[in-house]
């Protein structure tokens, strides 16, 4: 609902002012004096304000004056029984958006806060579609061309295995509640399309959403970007800037990589999730705001949390509403469904005439293990459309990219089932047991992944043993989602020994660059 702050000293005209607006379908607050509106509108962020020009104390151009402090873009309309050419050019310089003269009909004023308002609207999505652009943001969601967003709610949400059907289920009971979310899962799954589909299945699916990529800031930067700053606050603070969390009133803030926020913003995210308020960079003016938080991970946070890289009462705090997203490899069959998709986009914004993708090509792709999940899926499709000669891609033509991390046997039995349903023969897919083993000079102790899926991909072509090891490393890596500490760890290796593999195989792009 729409809400107007109303504000004069003399209680019979506050009511009348009150009833026409509330007439109109307005929610009305108001407030006897500028120092009492000033404090309501810190809290309780109105959508205008109607304010008498002559009040004692404080008067109606100097709380104009003190809300445009507060929000420079608050619209404010001003009355006065003083309609003269000088009482508006002062109203209007010292930031009124309109100004009426008493007496005046009900519907004259009406028409002037419903004009300040939609002026007010289209200021501040022009504000958020700004914000949007900003490097600082995180990107478009996984799984649309950049700059196209076709699909809306579960719509975004691709793939009918066992695993995305219990995600949408989830989703929808998730989605009817206001409580703070936190979404895991290994990098590229999707965690951010899934947030957005989550706010359109909301109730504020009509108010904005906005992402900040807390790993790409430093912590001043960051702080300044949630939360906001004053004028002056430090060196180049040259205006009043609100942060996300204004911006997003009302709407959804995704905090994308949660996990990378420094303890100083730790305390801070914490206080706003606790009561609902913040102050500004630079101010000590406390305000009070209505966002849903959404944060993404792709780190264990219980785990941060008891090594203490991370607070404990904030991980409760946004752990309200758990949902864990499913790596590519445990929905292998949703590929079949994901490669044509992105095939038919990227080729419709590339101008290409790609059709289709070959029952072939599929079928290898849902031979292959998917480290990068489905932005590693995306890349291929859009590498695989832009080099494509004819109207439909074939296994020869992405061949030779899917020979990097291996195929698990998770995979290998996937492929050889999906050869079966299309009437496909390439004889038996061979049964290993998955049972833990040692490879000599690498795993000291119990490994962490059964080499035993390795092995099942070179009984059917011979692997070269580095090819063997570089798997065994990935997968051990996912498992700890990056972590290589405890991936050195796991495997009995150093963890320089580890990095310098890594960055090996990154050269000679064999890896993701992301691991």
């Amino acid at each position: 609902m729409t809400t107007v702050l109303v504000v004069d000293d003399k209680e019979s005209l506050r009511d009348s002012v009150g009833f026409t607006l509330q007439r109109a379908g307005f929610v009305v607050l108001s407030a006897p004096d500028g120092n009492a509106a000033v404090e309501i509108a810190a809290k309780r962020r109105p959508d205008a304000v109607v304010t008498d020009l002559k009040m004692p104390g404080m008067t109606g151009v100097e709380l104009i004056g003190a809300l445009r402090e507060l929000d420079e873009d608050l619209p404010i309309v001003l009355m006065t029984a003083y309609g003269t050419v000088e009482t508006a050019v002062q109203a209007i310089k010292t930031g009124a958006f309109d100004y009426i003269t008493k007496p005046f009909e009900g519907d004259e004023l009406v028409i002037a806060v419903k004009r300040a308002i939609e002026h007010h609207g289209l200021k501040k999505e022009n504000a958020i579609l700004r914000a949007e652009r900003t490097p600082v943001c995180a990107g478009g969601p996984t799984g649309a061309s950049p700059g196209e967003v076709k699909c809306t709610g579960l719509d975004r949400l691709l793939g009918e295995s066992a695993a995305m059907r219990e995600l949408k289920a989830r989703l929808r009971a998730v989605a009817a509640s206001q409580g703070t979310v936190l979404i895991s899962g290994e990098s590229g799954t999707g965690k951010e399309i899934v947030a957005r589909a989550l706010h359109e299945l909301s109730a504020r699916q009509t108010s904005p959403f906005l992402a900040v990529n807390c790993a790409a800031m430093s912590e001043s930067l960051l702080e300044s970007e949630l939360f906001g700053h004053e004028r002056g606050a430090f060196t180049g603070a040259e205006q009043l800037r609100k942060g996300r969390f204004e911006l997003a009133d009302n709407g959804t803030l995704l905090l994308d990589e949660i996990s990378e926020v420094r303890p100083q913003i730790q305390a801070k995210l914490l206080r706003v999730l606790q009561e609902r308020s913040f102050e500004r960079v630079g101010s000590s003016r406390t305000m009070g705001i209505d966002v849903r938080v959404i944060a993404t991970t792709n780190r264990d946070l219980a785990h941060e949390v008891a090594v203490g890289g991370f607070r404990q009462d904030l991980f409760y705090r946004l752990n309200v509403l758990p949902l864990r997203l499913p790596p590519l490899r445990d929905r292998i069959e949703d590929v079949a469904q994901l490669a044509p998709h992105f095939v038919r986009e990227i080729a419709s914004r590339e101008g290409r005439s790609i059709r289709r993708v070959s029952a072939g090509a599929v079928e290898l792709m849902m031979g292959y293990s998917w480290p990068g999940n489905v932005r590693e899926l995306q890349n291929l499709c859009e590498r695989a459309v832009v080099l494509c000669q004819g109207d439909e891609i074939d296994a020869d033509l992405i061949r030779t990219w899917l020979t990097g991390p291996g195929t698990p046997a998770r995979a290998m039995r996937a492929r050889s089932k999906f050869a079966t349903e299309n009437g496909q023969t390439h004889g038996p897919s061979p049964v290993v047991a998955e049972a833990p083993i040692e490879l000599s000079g690498m795993i000291e102790a119990k490994p962490m992944v059964s080499p035993a899926r390795v092995l099942a991909a070179s009984m059917v072509s011979p692997t070269p043993l580095e090819e063997i090891e570089r798997e065994v490393i990935v997968e051990t890596l996912l498992r700890f989602n990056g972590h290589r500490v405890k991936t050195a760890k796991a495997l009995g290796i150093g963890v320089r020994t580890l990095g310098l593999k890594l960055k090996k195989w990154k050269e000679l792009e064999l890896v993701e660059a992301n691991l």
